[in-house]
């Protein structure tokens, strides 16, 4: 065999193995550390199957295999049929997490082979069901987690990651998972997912990714009640202790991997934005609830006013929900604006911000601090027809306001009523209407609806798949503003210049890049967002507009685009099966 040369020898893949390069052909060899059943137990390892007859022989796995060698495209047909055998999306969920336990290249080669398909099946919305089911459905640990009565082992934790190099961390601490809540330890389906769509939407290198649970705690009464749930039973931790904790987590994760992009998700509403704030220039770090969600509404509300012919500095925009999500498309909304040539203060004389109590005024009580700047004079509203004086209702702002931009966080379904609806699109040619809440159970309103109450004059996109519309002779196809069209590409951008902090500039330019793959431009009848099927493209343009972002503010090095684009590709992984030697051999 001709002679070979490491080409990695940092410890990124210690202790299972190491990459040699053959100085003749180029190929990329791993040598392996573990052998026979060890390394058929190792998922980012296991090649099944598929291992050679001339690996089954070097690496002691005679006899633990059937004797017949697959290709991987063999394997893939195998896994395609037992994934059609699976009677609905739970289960299909739960086979294909059996896949990535035993082979993670089979997993993500699959996946990728229909991202289309297996977004929702990984992903929200089915990501929801398993969650509430994670006590009763556990087959295999896959994260860390990470309990308040061991936080004085928080380091020793750390160090149990068999991984020493990291990239990126996902963290929740299950407070507000997706539209259904408080989850407890069960939690832990979300970050694992969200990492899986790192590697399927960006390809980023799944061996540099951790999640992590929380673990908090619970008001989850009926997790508490449950025999078989796997948290912590004690009612969910507040103030200084919850503080204190989430403190010595970040701490030792700057200490063991300094360097480490942390992705925070499903905080609750009164942490959310203050952990994000706190932390933000401390760890390169962000919040995907909160700045993904407002990107890649950007990227639909850029598409959804070129296709109206508008600007945004016209726009009169309510966004029903002012909770962390909502507040972070108004103020990426606010951004556009300004961009356009207002002020601050004109810009938000344009945004009228709705909560449980109603419209955000002066004379609302308990707003977080990110709410303050959105609250209206209450002495605007004295002039208009309340139904009832203490509470200034959605109906009440759209029939007074005539707003052109309607945003649905609420997770209140059904609340865009027809009236509602008829009313703005009769004081708008093409009112721009998203109900963003997820699940589909949760969502203001549906595109159906929607375009029967407008007349197919409204321009539509949601926070989660819908199917197409049939209004008269037409058949639409809704955008689906879904994060994976940004919070990968964020990562991977992040992660490959080795950005020193998250800026709102960054997260502006993965929207406006987004916003460039919208298929409306040029077709009245398009949908405002893309489809799935180009994903790993998008999320590469965002990257380069991530990073690009970075180094104009400072905050990473300034490289050629050459050099920038070589960063990116590094970070990816190549998913496909490697040839196996022990370390030494020729």
């Amino acid at each position: 065999m001709p002679s070979a040369k490491k080409v990695r020898c940092d410890g990124l893949r210690a202790p299972y193995y190491e990459v040699v390069r053959d100085e003749k052909t180029g190929e990329e060899i791993f040598e392996v550390y573990v052998t026979g059943k060890a390394l058929m137990g190792l998922p980012t390892l296991n090649k099944g199957t598929a291992f050679s007859e001339e690996e089954r022989r070097e690496l002691d796995l005679d006899g633990l295999l059937p004797p017949h060698v697959l290709t991987i495209e063999q394997q893939l047909d195998r896994v395609r049929h037992e994934y059609l055998r699976e009677h609905d999306d739970v289960a299909r969920n739960i086979y294909l997490n059996s896949l990535h336990d035993r082979n993670e290249t089979l997993y993500f080669r699959f996946m990728q082979s229909q991202i289309t398909e297996m977004m929702p099946v990984v992903d929200t919305p089915i990501v929801g069901e398993t969650v509430k089911q994670y006590s009763r459905i556990y087959r295999r640990s896959r994260g860390l987690y990470i309990s308040y009565p061991q936080r004085h082992l928080i380091e020793q934790m750390l160090d149990n990651w068999p991984r020493p190099v990291l990239d990126a961390v996902c963290v929740t601490d299950s407070e507000a998972i997706l539209g259904i809540g408080d989850q407890g330890l069960g939690g832990m389906g979300i970050p694992v997912a969200k990492l899986v769509v790192y590697t399927l939407c960006a390809g980023v290198d799944p061996y540099g990714l951790m999640p992590v649970v929380l673990d908090v705690g619970t008001n989850n009464q009926e997790l508490l009640d449950d025999p078989l749930y796997l948290g912590w039973r004690h009612e969910r931790l507040r103030g200084s202790e919850y503080d204190d904790f989430i403190d010595l987590f970040v701490q030792a994760v700057k200490k063991r991997w300094p360097n480490v992009l942390l992705h925070w998700e499903d905080f609750g509403k009164v942490n959310a934005r203050r952990l994000l704030d706190k932390y933000r220039n401390e760890i390169c770090s962000f919040n995907d609830d909160i700045q993904g969600t407002a990107a890649v509404a950007l990227a639909a509300l850029i598409a959804a006013v070129g296709h109206a012919g508008a600007k945004f500095s016209d726009q009169r925009v309510v966004v029903f929900g002012a909770g962390t999500a909502g507040v972070g498309i108004a103020d990426e909304i606010v951004s556009a604006m300004m961009r356009e040539g207002l002020c601050e203060k004109e810009a938000l004389s344009r945004m009228y911000l709705l909560n449980s109590k109603g419209l955000i005024h002066d004379g609302t009580t308990g707003l977080e601090s990110f709410q303050v700047k959105y609250a209206r004079p209450r002495s605007e509203s004295s002039g208009w027809n309340l139904k009832n004086d203490d509470k200034i209702t959605l109906r009440d702002v759209v029939f007074n306001v005539h707003p052109t931009m309607l945003i649905g966080t609420s997770t209140q379904p059904g609340t865009f009523t027809e009236e509602i609806v008829r009313e703005m699109a009769a004081h708008c040619a093409r009112p721009i209407v998203f109900p963003l809440s997820n699940p589909t159970s949760k969502a203001e309103a549906t595109p159906a609806d929607l375009m029967e109450w407008t007349g197919g004059r409204a321009l539509v996109a949601t926070g989660t798949p819908f199917p197409d519309v049939v209004y008269g002779c037409k058949r639409m196809r809704i955008g689906n503003c879904n994060n994976a069209f940004i919070f990968p590409g964020l990562a991977l951008g992040a992660i490959a210049c080795k950005a020193g902090a998250i800026s709102d500039a960054m997260i502006s330019a993965a929207g406006i890049e987004l916003s460039k793959w919208s298929p409306s431009e040029g077709d009245p009848n398009a949908p405002l967002m893309p489809t799935l099927d180009d994903v790993l493209l998008i999320s590469q343009d965002v990257a380069i507009a991530v990073a690009l972002a970075a180094q104009k503010e400072g905050l990473a090095d300034k490289v050629s685009m050459d050099e920038l684009e070589r960063m990116v590709a590094a970070k990816k992984w190549k998913g496909d099966y490697y040839r196996y030697r022990r370390p030494g051999s020729r």
